[in-house]
């Protein structure tokens, strides 16, 4: 279907009724017709899975018949759901394939009314095609897009790392860099991991392992290996940038919370020409010694008003893994929060004031 025939048939394939319920609370029924049948199958799923997902996010009903959808509910869920099912065929439209994470994303983005705006980007890899799920990781793409430094700061599975290194993966298929350079502090996790066999690579393997993992979800295994053999895809522990000039590539240094203040500022002064650098961390995960400042919070104190370089925040509404994820990350907070609240009373007291109490 080309793109004319889209927009001839996308002003035809929405039909809307209100009943209203009572004065406070307006129904709406909204009724979506596909022009093509089999990407309509596809839209809602295997034994409408998506559709059935789409209602327990959103708290509508659905009935599907053939191409055919109608939306029942509070008139503002329909019409967020009516967003959701239109952006989604449009993306099938364009040849992407959706599943449920897919669709959790379409629902976040619709939500918001920045969605459509972010939802456009799109990160074009070997194996896959990636979209924003968030708002955040929309302004994400934009900023790297945009600036020659960008940091990512925020929880656990909010896509920093991933979307980085999916825009790095796509630079060098576009031949827009020559090499990538993915890098992390060797940092044990609060474990102590003792001697490890093996040569170089294969003792600080273990601490790159995750970016491994995403270069794996982009490329091919066989086009992994061989950028690797040939120096385009290089990851390096941070301790191999010393002395180094980054020119022509995309560097990303991950995990960056666990480097200290010197650490970051050698990192940071390798940029070289036609470069990108990504710094990705959480303030909230620092294993590094007790007492000592991490560089992550020293850069972000430090160059947030430097031209050039972007900060993005993330949050728990930005967490794209399992939705228990979000709910473990917002009770971790609300405990951090509470205890620093309570630190002041805490600290005030005193043995002889406790004993003066009793």
């Amino acid at each position: 279907m080309t793109k004319k025939t889209r927009t001839k048939t996308k002003s035809k394939k929405v039909t809307v009724s209100n009943k209203s319920a009572d004065k406070k609370i307006t129904n709406k029924t909204a009724t979506l017709t596909f022009a093509d049948n089999h990407l309509a199958q596809e839209l809602f799923g295997f034994h409408h899975a998506h559709l059935a997902q789409i209602e327990g996010l959103v708290g509508v009903v659905i009935g599907a018949r053939g191409g055919q959808i109608e939306i029942n509910g509070n008139a503002a869920d329909v019409e967020l759901a009516e967003r959701v099912m239109i952006n989604l065929y449009d993306k099938l439209l364009q040849g992407s394939e959706i599943g449920p994470d897919e669709v959790s994303g379409a629902v976040r983005l619709a939500a918001s009314p920045k969605g459509i705006a972010v939802g456009t980007l799109e990160v074009k890899t070997k194996k896959r095609s990636i979209s924003p799920r968030t708002i955040t990781q929309g302004q994400y793409l934009k900023a790297i897009d945009e600036n020659e430094l960008v940091f990512a700061i925020g929880p656990a599975g909010t896509g920093k790392t991933y979307l980085a290194v999916a825009k790095a993966v796509e630079r060098l298929i576009r031949g827009e860099v020559d090499r990538i350079i993915l890098s992390r502090p060797a940092v044990e996790a609060g474990e102590q991991l003792g001697f490890l066999p093996g040569d170089m690579r294969e003792k600080v393997d273990p601490y790159l392992r995750p970016l491994y993992d995403a270069l794996y979800d982009m490329l091919p295994a066989e086009q992994v290996v061989k950028r690797l053999e040939n120096g385009e895809i290089e990851v390096a522990p941070l301790a191999f940038m010393r002395g180094r000039t980054l020119g022509n590539a995309f560097v990303i240094l991950d995990e960056a919370q666990n480097t200290s203040a010197v650490q970051m500022k050698m990192f940071l002064t390798r940029l070289g020409e036609n470069a990108r650098m990504v710094v990705t961390g959480d303030l909230t995960q620092v294993d590094l010694p007790k007492g000592q400042r991490s560089g992550l919070r020293d850069a972000s104190e430090i160059l947030d008003d430097v031209k050039g370089v972007s900060f993005l925040h993330f949050s728990a509404a930005d967490v794209v893994r399992h939705p228990l994820v979000t709910r473990i990350v917002n009770a971790y907070d609300g405990a951090e929060k509470k205890r620093r609240a309570a630190a002041p009373y805490e600290n005030s007291k005193s043995p002889k004031a406790t004993k003066k109490q009793k």
